[in-house]
C-alpha cells in the first residue's frame, strides 16, 4: 500500500555518514524530525538526521495532511481530561507550530492550499458534541463559527467551521524541510538505531552501521524508539485512507465527521488532476481480525456520494494517543534532559508534529517556550488515569484473544494470508506473501506480547503496543528495537 503523497512526491537524497560526532541526532525523518532538525540548523546547531528507511516512510508519508486547529470534536474532550491550563498552551503551542511550518515553507518557496476546516455531525448525538466543540473553541479563544454543511454533498445534522487552516502535501513538505536542513549544514543518513544511551555529558546512538555520538539525541518515530517506559502509556491506532479520481464536483473544505464510522475529506493534486481524499476508517494496532474490511466500508460510502468516484491509491499509517489526548513533549525517564521525544498527536501529526518541533528545538537550544514548559509539567488527572487503566485493561484483553486463536497447529496459508499457530510447542507465525511462505517468532520482541496476521497490509502487528513488521519478521514501525525472529525453515 503506496499512499498516493509518496507516489507523487519529490525524492529526498540522503547523505554519506561522514563525521559521527555532532551536536544533536535526531531519530526519524518525518515531519516532527525533520522540522526540529531545520530549526536547529538555523540556529547554529550541528545536526544528523537518522533514518531506517526513507523520510516519510511512516506516518507522515500516510497521513491526511491536514494543517487544522478543529479537529473533529477533539478539542472540548481534552478539555474533560486535562487541566484547563494544560490545554490552553496546547493551543498556544498548536498555532505557534502551524505559523513557524508555514513561515518556514513559504521561505522554501512551497505554498500549501488555505481551506476552511469543518467538523460535520450526522446524528442528533453529534451535533450535540459539535455544540460542546463550538463553545470549547470559543472558550479558548479560537473563532470556530457555525456553518459549512453547504459544502457537502449529503446531508448534515450540523456543522462548525474555522476559517483559514491548510492541506498540505506531506512528502512536499519534507522535502522543503529537507532543503532547508541540507541547506545549512544539516545531514539525513540511512542508518537504524538500535539503543540510545547517557555517556558521560551526552549521548551515545547506537546503530546497525555504527555508533554516533552527540550532546543530545531527539526521538520523533512515532513510538519512541527505546521505548523504555512510554509505550504501555500510549494506544496505537491504524487508520485508512484512499485517493479517488471522480468528474464530479469536490468539496471545497476540508472535513471530518464527529460521529462513528469517522470520515474524512480533502483533496489533492497529481500530474491527471484534481483528486478526493478520504480516509477515517481505523483500528487498535494489533486487534482487527480482517481491516479490509474497512477500506471496502470507505469504498461504498465514496461511492455513494460520487458514483463515478475509482479509486487511485489506499494506504494506511500509525498514530499514537496518551490518555489525556495531549501530545508527550519532553524528555526520557532517567536522561536528565539529554533524550527527548514528541508522540501522542492522536491522528493530527502535522499539527502535533510542528508544535513539538518548536518545543524541543527551542528547549535544546535554551529558548524553551513557557505554553511547551507547561505542557510537559502538566500531570496527570483522575479522568486521564481512568483511561490509562481502561488501555492496560483492553490490552491483556487482546493479548488473551490472540493466545486463543494461536492454539491451532501451523498451517501454509494462501497467497497473501497469514496466521498464527502452534508448531511442536512453540508458537509461530506463518504467512505467504508473492508465493514465499514464511514463518517467525509469534512473539513481539519488546515485551513478548503475541503478534496478529494484517491481511490488508500484509504485516505482522502486535497486539500489546502497535510495533509492526514485515512477513520475513523486518522491523517497520513501533517500539521495537529489532525484527521479529525469523525460524528455521523459512522461504
Amino acid at each position: 500500500m503506496t499512499s498516493l503523497w509518496r507516489a507523487t512526491a519529490p525524492t529526498v537524497a540522503l547523505d554519506e555518514p561522514g563525521s559521527r560526532r555532532t551536536g544533536v541526532v535526531v531519530v526519524g525523518a518525518g515531519i516532527t524530525g525533520l522540522m526540529t532538525a531545520a530549526l536547529l540548523t538555523r540556529r547554529g546547531a550541528s545536526v544528523v538526521v537518522l533514518e531506517a528507511r526513507e523520510p516519510g516512510a511512516a506516518a507522515t508519508g500516510g497521513s491526511t495532511a491536514k494543517l487544522s486547529l478543529l479537529q473533529g470534536d477533539r478539542m472540548h474532550r481534552i478539555l474533560g481530561l486535562a487541566r484547563r491550563e494544560a490545554v490552553e498552551a496546547f493551543v498556544a503551542g498548536s498555532l505557534a507550530g502551524q505559523r513557524r511550518l508555514l513561515e518556514l515553507l513559504a521561505e522554501q518557496g512551497e505554498h500549501p492550499e488555505r481551506r476552511p476546516a469543518v467538523s460535520y455531525a450526522s446524528t442528533a448525538d453529534g451535533a450535540d458534541a459539535l455544540a460542546q466543540e463550538l463553545e470549547a473553541m470559543r472558550s479558548l479563544g479560537l473563532p470556530a463559527e457555525e456553518g459549512g454543511a453547504e459544502a457537502l454533498p449529503f446531508p448534515t445534522a450540523g456543522a462548525i467551521r474555522l476559517a483559514d487552516q491548510a492541506q498540505l502535501q506531506p512528502m512536499a513538505v519534507l522535502a522543503a524541510l529537507a532543503a532547508e536542513l541540507q541547506g545549512r549544514g544539516g545531514r539525513i543518513v540511512r542508518a537504524r538505531v538500535r539503543r540510545v544511551r547517557a555517556s558521560g555529558r551526552g549521548v551515545v546512538v547506537e546503530t546497525d552501521a555504527g555508533e554516533w555520538r552527540a550532546g543530545q539525541a531527539v526521538l520523533a518515530t512515532g513510538a519512541p524508539v527505546p521505548a523504555r517506559g512510554t509505550a504501555a502509556l500510549l494506544e496505537a491506532h491504524r487508520s485508512y485512507a484512499a485517493s479517488y479520481r471522480t468528474g464530479a464536483p469536490l468539496p471545497e473544505v476540508m472535513a471530518l465527521s464527529v460521529d462513528s464510522p469517522s470520515r474524512s475529506l480533502r483533496t489533492a493534486h497529481d500530474e491527471a488532476g484534481l483528486l478526493l481524499v478520504a480516509g477515517g476508517p481505523g483500528h487498535l494496532v494489533g486487534r482487527e481480525h480482517d481491516p479490509r474490511r474497512l477500506l471496502a466500508e470507505l469504498d461504498r460510502w465514496v461511492l455513494a456520494h460520487w458514483p463515478d468516484a475509482r479509486r487511485t491509491h489506499a494506504w494506511g499509517a500509525q498514530d499514537y494517543r496518551t490518555p489525556d489526548r495531549l501530545p508527550w513533549i519532553g524528555e526520557r525517564l532517567g536522561s536528565r534532559g539529554r533524550v527527548l521525544l514528541a508522540t501522542g498527536f492522536d491522528k493530527w501529526g502535522m499539527t502535533g508534529g510542528a508544535m513539538s518541533a518548536v518545543a524541543i528545538a527551542g528547549r535544546i537550544v535554551g529558548h524553551e517556550p513557557d505554553w511547551a514548559r507547561t505542557l510537559r509539567r502538566r500531570g496527570t488527572t483522575p479522568a486521564a488515569a481512568g483511561r490509562l487503566v481502561g488501555t492496560l485493561t483492553a490490552t491483556a484483553g487482546a493479548e488473551a484473544g490472540a493466545l486463543r486463536d494461536a492454539l491451532a497447529p501451523a498451517t501454509v496459508p494462501l497467497e497473501g494470508e497469514g496466521a498464527l499457530g502452534r508448531d511442536g510447542l512453540r508458537l509461530v507465525g506463518t504467512s505467504t506473501v508473492d508465493g514465499a511462505t514464511r514463518q517467525v517468532s509469534a512473539f513481539c520482541p519488546h515485551v513478548g506480547a503475541l503478534v496478529r496476521w494484517n491481511p490488508e497490509e500484509r504485516s505482522w502487528d502486535c497486539t500489546a503496543h502497535g510495533s509492526r513488521f514485515a512477513p520475513d519478521g523486518a522491523r517497520l514501525e513501533g517500539p521495537a528495537a529489532c525484527g521479529l525472529r525469523r525460524l528455521r525453515g523459512a522461504g
